[in-house]
């Protein structure tokens, strides 16, 4: 007895000193606690030949500009910055639109009219397309709020143009004055139009075609109905003698209907419903039709080469008219093909991907159709690599790159070379760590241009205007940014620019992440996470584990670049140590390691994550193994449950927000997308259907107007527990959509079911 009261005793001070008042405090205050500068993170360069100049933030409202000389390799304080106005954009002022992209973060520029008459200032959306916003006259100042990267342009009476202005981080001012016309843009090359004596049209769901000439309407097609029926665009041959035109038969519906309890706009409750199709479901079929024009009839295609369609889109006449091609993409997602169809009606396959699992269509398939080759990336060697074929006849004509790491995306193609974002590409390094490269379309010449130890998120590379430089900036958890100046022809490193300094953010309470690798359930594929602590840590105690889990196969999903991850630092605060894994199953290691997820999401790479933590707890004894919780949301909610299901002796709490928990409940596509076309294996899958497994501790979250998750998904696994006599906690959220874990309220009520179940104290006491 003695022995049981010292052992309750020791737990009870250790437990004290979590979970407490002062620790909610500092778990929800983090977010404003640490919301401080991080100097020297950004750099917006001002190109001006082989010399650029900016302005970086060193210290609250203070700013540094610097001059560096790109030949010389020097940077050096800049002495004439307070003569030039930093929001310039062009700085030969000529009004080439740029298309507005998104920034991060508030800021401004104020613009004072020093001509003399009225000033018109236009937003530049995203299409490019101008939005008037203010008017200033004569000596008129006005400070425009934006956000960087959004672009403005200035235009005086007549539309001439006085320049053309983007937001930065820092807020800017600019003086307008007299410029002198500019010229228009060029107009961009368009495709020939088809030199045809006819114009296609839809009318009662058929293809017709009308005389220019003599205004003759005729009839193509007669077996189009409402049910069946032709669509837009139609599309002539180049010589004008045929054309293709899309049968569809529509989508089934399928409407998903719930009820919003408090609405804000009225007393009573509403009735929501929309269309929402699920797996299984009739979705919408195209099928191209073939038409001659000189015999005004139909010609017979053989659809067996895209007889069971997912999607067919990219249709494409040959300059010459011999043929035209099509994307195909069929439904289960093992078979993606360019379809070449002949003027006579003859169906061939030109390229094709095929796979006994899934491929991957809607993260890695790319493709570009460039002169008489066909670019073409595919997974058929188990990585994601891009390949150059013969346009017309689909011969390989060579490999562009090779190797056992990923190509993320390809950022553009020009002058013979492909600039690359790849990933893996430096063994020494963390493979989902994205890095800059080049290559030639014939394969030769592939040059890295980053190599720092970290990851690149910038939407857009800041090259030189002619190409001959790159100012590059990469992170990691642990690392706040760095900015580098390199040769953007050898990636050769000029000098660095800017070292980012976190030391206010760690003195506001901050912790670093640490990453950790271990062996995953093979004993030796690389498994990654993140580790992260509470601020008052200490290594003499022991801390429960909560893993935030999200395992969807199209993603990886570990944070790699610099960030404050506030959600999973505030939830440390409270005394646990939060961790975030990428098990097999998920993205960008490689096919096999996806392939895991293959029929098979219950499987939620818990076998990685589970000897990760192992790993992880036997040089870390302040790990505690046995009390481990896990959260997650969407596919993560599924995740989180599927964990405290199937492996409920390692779990002992779990909170599941949103979740699809049958896969036949949610989103067509992505669930197709892993899953296949419906089958046992779904059911097999359901945490419905293993709900009667729990043995751990569950809270599930569900907002009430979900439109991304069916809200019943939910419901249903809550009655499978109920019909299991299980216990569980239900919380829905009124009025709430998809997410409804990362409302206040809901948050704070997943703090206090771990603090409850892992800490066995009274959240906030």
């Amino acid at each position: 007895m003695l022995i049981r009261l010292a052992l309750f005793s020791l737990f009870a001070i250790t437990a004290a000193a979590q979970g407490t008042k002062a620790d909610y405090e500092r778990a929800l205050s983090f977010s404003k606690r640490t919301d401080v500068l991080v100097p020297r993170s950004r750099v917006e360069p001002q190109w001006q030949g082989d010399t650029f100049t900016y302005r970086v933030e060193i210290a609250p409202g203070k700013f540094e500009s610097v001059f560096v000389d790109c030949v010389k390799g020097t940077r050096s304080l800049d002495a004439d910055a307070a003569k030039r106005p930093p929001a310039l954009l062009l700085a030969d002022r000529k009004p080439r639109p740029s298309r507005t992209i998104a920034g991060a973060g508030d800021t401004s520029i104020t613009f004072t009219n020093k001509t003399a008459g009225d000033v018109q200032l236009f937003w530049l959306d995203h299409d490019a397309k101008r939005q008037p916003y203010a008017r200033l006259k004569a000596g008129e100042t006005h400070k425009q709020h934006t956000f960087p990267g959004h672009v403005w342009l200035a235009e005086a009476a007549g539309g001439v143009v006085l320049g053309v202005y983007e937001g930065r981080a820092d807020e800017a001012t600019v003086d307008l004055t007299e410029a002198p016309p500019a010229k228009e843009p060029e107009a961009k090359p368009q495709p020939p139009k088809a030199l045809s004596e006819w114009k296609p049209f839809i009318r009662d769901f058929n293809v017709w075609v009308k005389n220019r000439g003599t205004m003759e309407e005729v009839q193509l097609s007669r077996d189009g109905t409402k049910d069946d029926a032709f669509s837009e665009p139609i599309q002539l041959s180049p010589d004008g003698k045929k054309l293709v035109a899309m049968q569809v038969k529509p989508e089934q519906e399928h409407l998903v209907s719930f009820i919003e309890s408090s609405p804000k706009d009225q007393l009573q409750p509403k009735l929501h419903q929309h269309q929402y199709l699920k797996p299984g479901d009739r979705i919408r079929q195209e099928k191209p039709r073939l038409f001659d024009l000189a015999s005004r009839a139909p010609i017979a295609l053989d659809s067996a080469l895209f007889a069971k369609p997912w999607d067919i889109s990219d249709l494409r006449w040959a300059a010459d008219s011999s043929h035209f091609t099509f994307l195909y993409n069929e439904r289960g997602h093992q078979v993606l093909r360019i379809v070449k169809v002949t003027a006579t009606g003859a169906a061939t396959t030109l390229v094709e991907d095929t796979s006994s699992t899934f491929i991957d269509y809607s993260q890695k398939h790319w493709h570009q159709w460039l002169g008489d080759d066909l670019l073409w990336s595919s997974e058929r060697d188990g990585w994601n690599h891009l390949y150059r074929f013969d346009a017309s006849t689909g011969t390989l004509k060579n490999r562009i790159t090779t190797g056992s790491w990923n190509v993320r995306s390809v950022e553009r193609v020009e002058g013979g070379k492909l600039l690359l974002r790849v990933m893996g590409i430096l063994p020494e390094q963390d493979p989902y760590f994205i890095h800059l490269a080049r290559v030639n379309l014939d394969g030769t010449g592939f040059t890295l241009l980053t190599g720092g130890d970290g990851t690149r998120t910038e939407k857009r590379p800041h090259f030189s205007p002619d190409g001959k430089w790159l100012v590059d900036t990469f992170s990691r958890v642990d690392m706040p940014p760095v900015t580098e100046l390199r040769n953007a022809e050898t990636g050769k490193l000029i000098c660095e620019l800017e070292r980012a300094n976190a030391d206010g953010l760690l003195a506001a309470g901050w912790t670093l992440p640490e990453r950790f690798t271990a062996k995953g359930r093979d004993g030796k594929t690389d498994i990654y996470g993140i580790i992260i602590r509470p601020s008052n840590f200490d290594p003499a105690k022991k801390y429960p584990i909560i893993e935030e889990i999200y395992a969807g196969p199209h993603g990886a999903f570990v944070p790699k670049s610099w960030g404050r991850a506030t959600r999973q630092h505030a939830l440390a605060e409270l005394g646990f140590i939060v961790v975030q894994i990428d098990g097999m199953g998920t993205n960008w290691r490689g096919k096999a390691f996806q392939d895991i997820a293959w029929r098979n999401l219950k499987d939620g790479g818990f076998p990685d994550r589970i000897a990760w933590m192992n790993s992880a707890a036997e040089t870390r004894p302040w790990m505690d193994l046995t009390r481990v919780g896990i959260y997650g949301g969407s596919a993560g909610g599924q995740n989180a449950l599927a964990g405290l299901l199937h492996h409920g002796d390692f779990y002992k709490a779990g909170v599941a927000d949103c979740g699809c928990h049958d896969n036949r409940m949610d989103k067509i596509w992505w669930n197709e997308a892993w899953m296949n076309e419906v089958g046992p294996w779904y059911a097999e899958n359901s945490n419905v259907t293993h709900a009667a497994k729990l043995t751990g501790k569950l809270l599930l979250i569900v907002g009430e107007v979900d439109i991304n998750v069916d809200p019943a998904s939910t419901m249903q696994v809550a009655n499978a527990l109920i019909k299991a006599d299980k216990d569980f906690d239900l919380l829905i959220m009124p009025s709430t959509n998809h997410g409804s874990a990362e409302t206040p309220y809901a948050s704070r009520r997943r703090m206090d079911f771990f603090v409850r179940h892992l800490l066995h104290v009274e959240p906030r006491s």
